[in-house]
């Protein structure tokens, strides 16, 4: 037994020997290539002196490399542009490109995990809403913008009261009696300093015909729809009708507390015998109201100095209630802010294309 594992470690032993000269005939017949770094970072390729001999003819040593070097001038091995690049660049460049292109799905992803945190902390702070959605994905996933305009408009249609613009003037006004007494000429006069009080009216809400599209007296546009947190933004042009002056004296009303009378002036006759007997020029007051009133509305329609302030007061009165009651709150509840309100004014019975 011992002699038969002799035998058969000197057959494996022979069976190696064979094997090992076997490939370094292979070797000898064809060469291994390898690849050799040069000092100045150059790489070449190589190949074993097994395949090569000398000017002898023996082999050129035990295992040494032959080297072809290109001649000075020469062409190296190609190498890609972006080798030039250091990898960290390379892979950085990636990443910010991966993550500006999937910029929804990483800020919800990084809003989710930061909720979880605060969470299981205990810690309560009011974070943003980001809903996930993909780069191929809307943005505006709140309300169309197709819809604002619409909504909007349902708004304003429902506004049941005018605006009012009050204006207050001054303005002085006589009051005379006159009671002749045959050729005797017997009359008395008081002028008073008055303070009128007058309102221009704007019909917020003209009726459904002048909101009809062919009118033109309703245009919103979209300039930007809402992305993330960031609101929308949209520009309105609107019409309506003049402001409307005071229609009747009962529009006007004067204050009394701040009229007054500042002189008076009466006949040579009075207060003579005759003419003092008839002429009392303790005047009513609701005769002076009455008379102020008239000459207060016979301003507020006629005169610029009053009218110009007063149709002032009713565009900005209007424009004011339209904007902070109707269409700002409307469009904040939609994720929409107003750059840009406009109220143009046309006769009642006139379009604006």
């Amino acid at each position: 037994m011992f002699r038969f594992v002799i035998w058969l470690a000197r057959r494996l032993r022979s069976g190696s020997s064979s094997t090992g000269q076997a490939n370094q005939a292979a070797a000898g017949e064809s060469g291994e290539l390898v690849t050799v770094r040069l000092p100045d970072g150059r790489t070449v390729n190589g190949q074993r002196a097994e395949a090569v001999t000398g000017a002898d003819g023996g082999p050129l040593g035990q295992n040494p490399t032959v080297v072809l070097v290109a001649p000075p001038g020469g062409q190296g091995p190609r190498r890609h542009w972006y080798s030039v690049i250091p990898r960290w660049v390379r892979w950085t460049a990636l990443i910010v490109i991966v993550g500006v292109v999937f910029r929804r799905i990483v800020a919800w992803a990084v809003l989710a995990v930061l909720s979880g945190l605060l969470h299981l902390f205990g810690a309560s702070f009011h974070l943003p809403s980001v809903s996930f959605g993909w780069p191929w994905s809307s943005s505006d996933t709140s309300t169309s913008s197709t819809l604002v305009g619409p909504l909007v408009l349902q708004k304003v249609e429902g506004i049941d009261k005018p605006a009012l613009g009050t204006s207050t003037f001054n303005f002085l006004f006589t009051h005379k009696v006159s009671k002749p007494i045959g050729i005797l000429p017997c009359w008395y006069s008081a002028t008073f300093y008055a303070v009128g009080r007058a309102s221009a009216t704007v019909d917020l809400n003209p009726g459904a015909s002048w909101w009809k599209a062919s009118t033109g007296h309703y245009v919103l546009r979209v300039l930007s729809k809402p992305s993330g947190s960031a609101p929308g933004e949209v520009a309105i042009t609107m019409s309506l009708p003049d402001p409307q002056l005071p229609q009747s004296v009962h529009d006007v009303s004067i204050d009394n507390t701040l009229s007054e009378p500042v002189s008076s002036d009466h006949s040579w006759t009075y207060p003579g015998l005759a003419c003092g007997t008839i002429i009392k020029p303790q005047f009513a007051q609701s005769v002076l109201y009455a008379q102020a009133q008239a000459e207060a509305f016979q301003q507020a329609t006629s005169l610029k100095s009053v009218t110009q302030p007063l149709i002032a007061a009713a565009e900005k009165e209007a424009s004011t209630i339209i904007d902070a009651n109707f269409i700002t709150p409307t469009l904040n509840s939609l994720n929409y802010k107003v750059e840009q309100f406009t109220i143009k004014w046309v006769p009642a019975s006139g379009t604006s294309g």
